[in-house]
């Protein structure tokens, strides 16, 4: 670090002075070196919230005014079939409730060099796309006399996607307990069963099979190859991250997924904060709305404060408020008051809501500091005493 920029160490941010550092010319002097120093002191200590500041208010303020302004689309990717992508206010609206179901699961995956520069960049996508046995067949006959099913399988999906009618009748094997799964020699394969009950056995095996899972990352409905400058990226539809990150082929470091209680499941509280903050920024860049980062760092403070994430409504933040009447003011007050009172909770009255509520003057702004002084008694009423 420069001689000038050490008195600052303890004043600024060390991401600040490492970006001062990095932008400062070889060539600039001590003295300029300090005085550019003293101006962004100055203007970081301007920026910061004075004691007492509504930051909350200020907050709601910030994002709620802005969000009037966002529109209320689903984006779709064109030439994909079923592969929509929710935006706008009702994305900002699944962020911020937390919501454990999503409108539209998505991921993107990063893939390690050589695949990343294009290489059999189709087959790996195809390979990640969950697939069922009804993508393989390619005609399906009843022998009535017989009582069996003969299976002709699509010899040019099972090369595109690395599979084979033996591995297909594998599986089939395992999924169907009661039938007799042969492969014929023309690659066909033939089921068979035996009993009263045979005939109706294979008309409901009929549909029944269609469904049976063969490969590919379970809750992956859709894939799309994108090239993002000098890359490759797996635009999915549906998440399935922690089967994807098993592949040995995937970065690791920065593949993602836009289901947040899914990374909170894997990676924990930390990781979900993060993971808030980038997709509300997101979503917000994506409507050209610029809102101070701060701003959204504090929601997202509020929504993992308590170990779990927790959606702005009433059965998330709002239910853990330690204040009682905090907790009253919002709904059900008769319940919140008597629950209170059967196990003789105390409330401090640290808060804004509970001190509008019996008429006192809110912690915040002038309100806030208490003033303490050694009153002095009059001598009269120490006669008295």
């Amino acid at each position: 670090m420069k001689r000038e920029l050490i008195e600052f160490k303890d004043k600024l941010p060390p991401k600040l002075l490492e970006d001062l550092e990095r932008e400062l010319l070889d060539k600039a002097s001590g003295s300029k070196i300090k005085k550019i120093a003293e101006k962004i002191h100055a203007e970081y200590r301007g920026s910061l919230a004075e004691p007492g500041e509504a930051v909350g208010l200020v907050t709601a303020e910030s994002i709620g005014e802005p969000g009037t302004q966002m529109t209320l689309n689903t984006f779709h990717f064109a030439g994909v079939s079923e592969m929509n992508v929710t935006t706008g206010l009702p994305r900002l609206i699944e962020i911020l409730d937390a919501r454990k179901v999503i409108s539209t699961n998505m991921m993107e995956i990063y893939l390690k060099k050589p695949y990343s520069q294009g290489k059999d960049i189709r087959q790996i996508a195809e390979g990640l796309k969950e697939t069922r046995f009804k993508e393989y067949i390619k005609e399906i006959n009843i022998n009535v006399a017989e009582t069996k099913m003969r299976i002709e399988l699509d010899d040019k999906k099972l090369k595109d996607r690395g599979m084979t009618s033996t591995k297909i009748a594998r599986i089939l094997k395992k999924s169907l307990k009661g039938f007799d799964v042969r492969i014929d020699k023309d690659n066909s394969i033939r089921i068979k069963t035996s009993g009263e009950e045979a005939l109706n056995m294979i008309y409901r095996l009929k549909e029944k099979i269609k469904d049976i899972y063969v490969n590919g990352v379970k809750g992956i409905t859709q894939v799309l190859p994108v090239k993002r400058e000098e890359e490759y990226v797996i635009v999915t539809a549906g998440s399935n991250l922690k089967d994807v990150l098993k592949l040995d082929f995937i970065d690791a470091q920065r593949t993602t997924t836009n289901n947040i209680n899914e990374i909170e499941k894997l990676f924990g509280i930390e990781a979900v904060r993060e993971a808030i903050v980038r997709e509300i920024i997101k979503v917000l860049k994506d409507q050209g709305i610029n809102i101070d980062v701060r701003h959204i760092l504090l929601v997202a403070d509020a929504m993992t404060m308590s170990g779990k994430v927790l959606g702005v409504s009433r059965y998330g933040i709002v239910k853990e408020k330690p204040s009682v009447l905090a907790r009253a003011s919002f709904e059900t007050p008769i319940r919140h008051v008597i629950n209170a009172s059967m196990v003789g909770e105390i409330d401090e009255l640290n808060s804004v809501i509970e001190n509008v509520m019996i008429n006192q003057p809110v912690p915040l702004g002038t309100g806030l500091p208490g003033l303490i002084t050694k009153i002095k008694e009059e001598k009269g009423a120490k006669k008295k005493k």
